[in-house]
């Protein structure tokens, strides 16, 4: 009896499942089995269920045998060996009369339970019959079934079995407790509360409820207890339930507008697996932002990266007032903009777009111009109190941007939207665009508008100064000069800066008209009051020139000196003037030392040749006809190329011919129709020429040579000379039309005849002016090639003007050089310079390149357009060889002087220079100027963009970087190399926020 009580009492102590009628088994014959449950009772698992096995094989007992292939069984559980399952059925079913077929159901499913594997639990739970179960042993059934369910997330099946022990003395605090938190799940807070507070047991009260209890008190809007509860909780709180809890805190302060208790508690939050989301930003940044503290605002809101939804929409927006505050518009203009294209909130939206386009106007729009944008509101709020200011911003939006084709056509539709004032000022400056465009009609017509609205005297008077200026562009110089003495007549002439050179345009209309004497009047005026400079120099020449074509040689030379003590790299002209002026003063000479002097000291002018060829007249007007030959030969030896040559040949065969040396003199005279035909000069030694013969006696020799020249129809020549005069006769008397008719029938009659340069040359100009410029091509070729002279420099001149506006660099680049080596006006020689140099540019021909922007930078009387391109090749080969040290410096030199697209690009350089040397904020004050002043010259702009969005990402701004970088994507579609620079840049902007932004998906724009 001692011994069966001794066994009962191990069999409480070890927890074994210890029946009355096993008392049998624990005899010193089944030592074995004895042993073997010792060891399974001490976890020995393994030993355990050897000895067990050993038993079962050699017992005839069916009790001890059933016994030890349940231990067997249970031991393989425990040892989570394989096959242990299986096992436990086995010995169901092999002993299905066993007592302990219930309790090894049990037994399995509670040791899974008490190791956390809840789903091998229900499995085993799932086999036990509950109605023999004892009602303590139905209670822990229910319980551990029902957190079982709860752990493997089925709360619903849960609830069942937990609700069956809410009221047990042992397990109702921990059901209520899990009865709660399932609510609490299910976001049914009211009966998750309800259950809490029922629990009694203090243990589950302080380990488990305070953190849920706060948390469900923050949802529920109890902001003071949740913050009671949670403070309370943080010391016995592990890590993650620290950061669940500040941010409880943190939020309900934020809630109670108590912004700086929220701050630090907001701070110490650390994200969901590490990562906050846009709300937790928004919240930190609100936080700062209602503190004043807008740099720590901007900090947290600029963290928010393509967010699309109400809590977004707020954030750019008191993101965009957070920029405001710092005065920092060009990044609040991109807050704003987002915030308005979001509809959320209505308020918001109609606020953002007012900020957005108000900006606009301020500070210039990258995205879209500035007018369309204030157009945009007035559609979008035609009823809005600010109406009228943003229409006043819209006419001067177009004003400030310089797009006054764009103001004209709103004010021309709109008559109501500006004063007369702003009207005549827009008519104005849109006249000045298109009188620097050349687009002569349009701006005399512009002119014209502003001069009507009459609103303000000063812009009348600068209007009839520059409709005057277009007048004289078109060769209308009567109405010019009667609009000059219009602006001259006006009371506020005298203030205006136009009025410094009145005297200066004055002189040249009355020169085009032949008027020298008012010409020399207004010359001589403007000589005497004008500053030292390139204008002054050019009016001494011109008043030279009005008393030179006057017979007035005197004053001629007493005005070329004055220009020649300038220093003017044109000097050369005056010296040349002055020195034929002595010739018609008589003094041969001094004419002719004059010419020498002018010789030895201008050796590289272009007027060298016309010296050579007067001094050489003076030399025949002197009978100094050796020294004569001599000069006509220097001219033909040292400048072959000269439009002289045929002239100066001529002279030297009159000489001879004139001297009675017929034969040296046919020889010249011959010479010249062979190499000039077609040429006033080859004509003209024919004619000669056949004196010499008549004199000679050789007529026949002289028809056989004639017969051999294509260019001599002598039976025709009368009729040619007459068909000729009557095509010059139309065209003098301005019936384009018809002379143009007249000369093609001659130039079909008369194909070689002696007039068909001059012909093709006025069909050229005919067509031409009409815009015909494939014709006026063709026929400027025929003149080009044909020889030398002024007409033929003039149209070499307009074959290079018509390839270069093709951009066709190619064939333009040998009539170019044609032009650079042959012309005598200087205008035309920068010009083929400053082409070439394009041209070269465009083959990647870098040395030469520059070598020809040289040459143009030292070409006299640059205007800013032609230097500024200059210095833009400059700048674009330096850049092209790696240079960057010479481009930054030519670039630097082209924004100081350059408009339009040089001037955007140059921009862009001047901001890429500054991001290279660490200035972010620099280099974006140039993108935005660039945005604001350069909007028509879209490629820089977005370009521009892109370096801005790498400024922000130095600067830590994800918004401002990936928003800008976005809009590019949307708005430069025209460019796609911009386009694909700008995505590999977000992709790695985003991509390196969605590592702290869970809110970010890096695949995708929003």
């Amino acid at each position: 009896m001692r011994k069966e009580i001794a066994v009962l009492l191990a069999c409480a102590l070890t927890g074994a499942w210890c029946m009355g009628q096993e008392s049998a088994v624990y005899t010193h014959e089944n030592k074995t089995y004895q042993d073997a449950l010792t060891l399974y009772n001490n976890k020995q698992y393994q030993a355990a269920q050897t000895l067990f096995q050993e038993v079962k094989d050699q017992t005839a007992d069916p009790e001890t045998e059933a016994n030890s292939a349940y231990y067997i069984a249970n031991a393989a559980v425990r040892l989570n060996q394989l096959g242990a399952d299986r096992l436990m059925e086995d010995f169901v079913e092999r002993y299905p009369t066993s007592v302990r077929r219930n309790s090894a159901f049990m037994d399995v499913a509670d040791y899974y339970f008490e190791n956390g594997r809840y789903p091998y639990a229900m499995k085993w739970y799932g086999k036990v019959d509950q109605s023999s179960l004892s009602r303590r042993e139905k209670e822990r059934f229910d319980f551990h079934m029902g957190y079982s369910l709860f752990s493997s997330r089925k709360p619903e099946e849960a609830e069942r079995y937990l609700q069956r022990v809410s009221n047990s003395q042992e397990y109702g605090s921990q059901a209520k407790y899990y009865l709660g938190y399932i609510a609490y799940q299910q976001d049914d807070y009211e009966a998750a509360n309800e259950r809490f507070d029922q629990i009694t047991d203090q243990e589950v009260l302080e380990e488990k409820l305070s953190y849920y209890q706060a948390d469900m008190n923050f949802k529920l809007g109890n902001f003071e207890q949740a913050i009671e509860q949670a403070v309370s909780q943080l010391p016995k709180s592990d890590r993650r339930e620290v950061s669940e809890l500040n941010k409880i805190i943190g939020e309900s302060y934020f809630n109670l507008g108590r912004y700086a208790e929220a701050i630090p508690y907001l701070e110490k939050y650390q994200g969901k697996r590490g990562r906050w989301n846009n709300t937790d930003y928004y919240l930190l940044g609100y936080a700062h932002y209602k503190q004043g503290d807008y740099e720590n605002a901007i900090r947290q809101f600029n963290k928010i990266v393509g967010g699309d939804d109400s809590v977004a929409q707020n954030a750019y927006y008191h993101l965009g007032e957070c920029y405001l505050e710092l005065d920092k518009k060009q990044e609040a203009l991109n807050a704003f903009r987002n915030a308005s294209q979001m509809e959320f909130s209505p308020e918001i939206r109609q606020d953002a777009f007012l900020n957005y386009a108000r900006l606009s106007y301020e500070v210039g729009n990258p995205y879209q111009p500035v007018p369309r944008v204030l157009q945009e509101y007035m559609e979008a709020y035609p009823d809005g109190e600010d109406h009228e200011e943003v229409r006043e911003l819209l006419v001067d939006s177009y004003i400030t941007s310089k797009n006054f084709s764009g103001a004209m056509e709103l004010l021309e539709k709109n008559p109501g939207y500006a004063s007369e004032a702003t009207y005549q000022k827009v008519a104005f400056f849109y006249g000045v665009e298109q009188f620097l465009a050349e687009a002569y009609p349009g701006a005399l017509e512009s002119f014209e508008k502003a001069i009507q609205a009459g609103a303000d005297p000063r812009y009348t008077a600068r209007s009839r100064y520059w409709k005057a200026e277009s007048a004289f562009a078109v060769g209308n110089f009567e109405q010019a000069l009667t609009q000059y003495a219009q602006f001259r007549a006006s009371s506020a002439a005298a203030s205006l800066e136009e009025y410094a050179d009145l005297d200066y345009q004055m002189g040249y209309t009355y020169f085009k008209l032949r008027d020298y004497g008012n010409a020399a009047t207004h010359f001589q005026r403007f000589a005497r009051s004008a500053p030292d400079g390139a204008r002054k120099t050019d009016a001494w020449m011109r008043l030279g020139d009005s008393y030179f074509v006057s017979s007035r040689y005197r004053p001629a030379i007493e005005a070329y000196d004055q220009a020649l003590a300038t220093g003017s790299p044109e000097r050369d002209y005056a010296a040349y003037q002055k020195a034929i002026s002595y010739g018609f003063l008589g003094q041969e000479q001094t004419k002719r030392d004059a010419l020498d002097t002018f010789i030895g000291r201008f050796p590289n002018s272009s007027l060298k040749d016309d010296a050579l060829f007067e001094l050489g007249n003076s030399y025949v007007q002197s009978a100094a006809d050796n020294q004569a030959i001599a000069s006509y030969d220097r001219l033909i030896r040292e400048s072959p190329g000269s439009s002289l040559v045929p002239a100066a040949k001529m002279r030297k065969g009159l000489v001879y011919y004139n001297g009675g040396q017929n034969q040296q003199a046919l020889t010249v005279f011959k010479e010249v129709a062979d190499q000039y035909p077609n040429s006033q000069e080859a004509m003209q030694a024919v004619a000669t020429a056949k004196l010499i013969y008549v004199d000679m006696g050789q007529v026949d020799q002289y028809a056989a040579w004639v017969r051999g020249l294509d260019f001599v129809e002598v039976t025709d020549s009368e009729l040619e000379a007459a068909s000729f005069e009557a095509a010059e006769k139309q065209l003098v008397e301005g019936n384009d039309a018809a002379a143009a008719r007249a000369l093609e029938k001659y130039l079909e009659q008369f194909p070689n005849g002696a007039n068909r340069v001059a012909a093709y040359f006025n069909l050229g100009q005919i067509a031409y002016a009409d815009g015909q410029a494939d014709k006026a091509l063709a026929h400027f070729e025929v003149v080009a090639d044909a020889g030398r002279g002024e007409r033929a420099e003039q149209a070499l001149t307009r074959v290079c003007e018509i390839l270069v506006s093709r951009g066709d660099y190619a064939a333009a680049m040998p009539y170019l050089e044609r032009l650079e080596a042959t012309a005598d006006i200087p205008q035309n020689r920068t010009f083929a310079q400053s082409n070439l140099m394009k041209g070269y540019f465009e083959k990647q021909a870098y040395d030469r390149t520059l070598a020809y922007a040289e040459k143009v930078l030292a070409s006299p009387s640059l205007d800013d357009r032609i230097r500024s391109d200059a210095r833009l090749m400059i700048a674009r080969s330096a850049w092209a060889t790696g240079n960057t040290e010479k481009a930054r410096q030519a670039y630097a030199e082209v924004l100081s002087i350059a408009t339009g697209r040089a001037a955007a690009e140059a921009l862009y350089y001047q901001a890429h220079f500054k991001r290279e040397d660490g200035d972010f904020e620099a280099s974006n004050q140039s993108v935005q100027r660039l945005a604001r002043d350069f909007a028509a010259y879209k490629e820089w702009g977005g370009r521009g963009l892109i370096l801005m969005a790498k400024n922000f990402e130095q600067l830590e701004d994800a918004f401002q970087a990936t928003y800008i970088l976005e809009n590019v994507i949307s708005n430069f579609g025209a460019y796609p190399d911009i386009v694909e620079e700008a995505r590999a840049e977000l992709a790695q902007i985003k991509a390196r926020e969605a590592r702290r932004n869970a809110s970010i998906n890096p695949d995708g724009n929003r």
